[in-house]
């Protein structure tokens, strides 16, 4: 009789001790349909639920900067405890947690973030994972659309710190508080094990801050995440700051253009090359905010480009005097060829009068001179000797006097010529001081 009472207990207790080790039993035990999703978890309402947080960047998705927006991927993790669930593992094979639905029976923190500009639509079920004494954690990922008020002075080469703000909008620091599971350390080196990024972005740092705020006479306590990423400047370069050195460099060039019509021509291609930059740049841009010093040197090099067009057509003008046989006036002839050229050193050409002496200068062209000597030698065979020697000095006069006529028109000439040239090489060198000075700051501002 003892023999089938000990055999019926101990198969009776096998039964009993295999049914307790289903989870269904055990959510049967713990009855999770009499628990109020809607209430705080604590036994005593003064009591105040501690809400740890943890955070891990994945990666970022995107960064507007035209809506200065960031979007990005992370592993977020809240763990709190809920005083009015428990139970011995004993009891129930060892079984320590259970993963539940957490929409259905538990209070969770409402939690948001603050700079979040949308919400998380990505569809998905979110369960619980419930500890036998009553630590409750919630893991899941999270797709955040947030703003990010960026310092675009160093584009490409900028870096942002973007900020992510996690608080409660419900409860006061009487009620809930926030703090952060992980320090800065290792969630800044968890995140660059799995960060995983498309090239665009590279992340430097990421700091972690616990922090209270008021707000209608109430404390909330707030975790932030300062995330800090670094631009990669590769396709920028490529794409904007190599073509916009290469048309500064053709536009200068394009100065040493003996025409002035090609060299219009040539300038104006240019220029329009250059405003196609432009749009591409202003439309990578914001509307608003700091201005990038990229944008500053391409306005810059733009003005510069008009400049040199409005130079090359005063040029151009003022060559086209040299058609009419009249000399430069003297206040232009005084400031222009005088101290303009003096401090541009500029060689004036040599004078007429000089490249005579030189032998520099053609032979002038034959004339009807020969007719006119022709027909005083035969005049010469019937006058005296008085009236040959008048004639010949009116010859040798009048000679002299057409000398002189086409020696000040070409002195005209050259003198137009050389105020042309004085203005192009004071466009040359404002185009190349500028340009420099512009170009050295923003290297200056980017090395910093």
């Amino acid at each position: 009789m003892s023999l089938y009472i000990l055999f019926a207990v101990i198969l009776f207790g096998n039964i009993n001790c295999d049914t307790d080790c289903s989870f269904y039993n055990l959510e049967r035990a713990l009855n999770l349909s009499s628990f109020q999703p809607d209430e705080r978890p604590v036994s005593n309402w003064k009591n105040v639920c501690m809400v740890q947080l943890d955070f891990l960047l994945y990666t970022v998705v995107e960064l507007n900067m035209n809506q200065q927006t960031i979007i990005t991927y992370i592993w977020f993790t809240m763990t709190w405890r809920n005083e009015l669930i428990s139970w011995d593992a004993d009891d129930f094979c060892g079984i320590t947690n259970i993963f539940v639905p957490g929409s259905s029976f538990f209070w969770k923190p409402d939690l948001y973030v603050y700079e979040m500009t949308e919400r998380d639509n990505t569809p998905g079920t979110s369960y619980l994972n419930l500890d036998s004494n009553g630590t409750i954690s919630s893991f899941f990922p999270l797709r955040v659309i947030s703003t990010c008020n960026m310092d675009l002075f160093k584009f490409p080469f900028d870096t942002q710190t973007c900020t992510l703000t996690f608080r409660s909008y419900l409860y006061s620091v009487n009620e809930l508080v926030m703090l952060a599971l992980s320090d800065s350390y290792n969630v800044l080196r968890h995140s660059q094990e799995v960060f995983a990024s498309k090239g665009d972005w590279n992340l430097l740092n990421i700091t972690v801050q616990n922090d209270t705020y008021g707000f209608l006479n109430n404390k909330y306590t707030v975790v932030i995440y300062k995330v800090t990423i670094k631009r990669t400047p590769v396709i920028y370069i490529i794409n904007l700051i190599i073509p916009a050195c290469f048309l500064v460099l053709l536009d200068i060039c394009s100065m040493f253009i003996q025409k002035y019509e090609e060299r219009l021509v040539f300038k104006i291609n240019v220029i329009l090359g250059f405003s196609v930059l432009l749009l591409i740049l202003n439309n990578m841009l914001p509307a608003s905010g700091s201005q990038p010093m990229l944008g500053i040197f391409c306005c810059v090099c733009m003005a510069m480009m008009v400049l040199s067009i409005i130079g090359t057509i005063f040029s151009s003008y003022v060559l086209d005097h040299s058609v009419n046989p009249q000399h430069v006036p003297p206040w232009l002839k005084t400031f222009v060829l005088k101290y303009m050229a003096r401090v541009l050193c500029f060689r004036k050409a040599p004078s007429r009068e000089k490249m005579t002496r030189n032998g520099t200068l053609t032979k002038e062209p034959k004339t009807k001179t020969t007719g006119d000597v022709q027909v005083m030698k035969d005049l010469q065979e019937k006058d005296n000797l008085e009236v040959k020697l008048l004639k010949k000095l009116l010859l040798e006069i009048l000679k002299i006097h057409k000398r002189l006529n086409l020696s000040k028109t070409e002195d005209a000439k050259l003198e137009w010529f050389q105020v042309a040239k004085v203005i192009d090489r004071l466009v040359v060198v404002l185009y190349l001081l500028t340009v420099t000075a512009v170009f050295i700051f923003l290297i200056y501002a980017w090395a910093q």
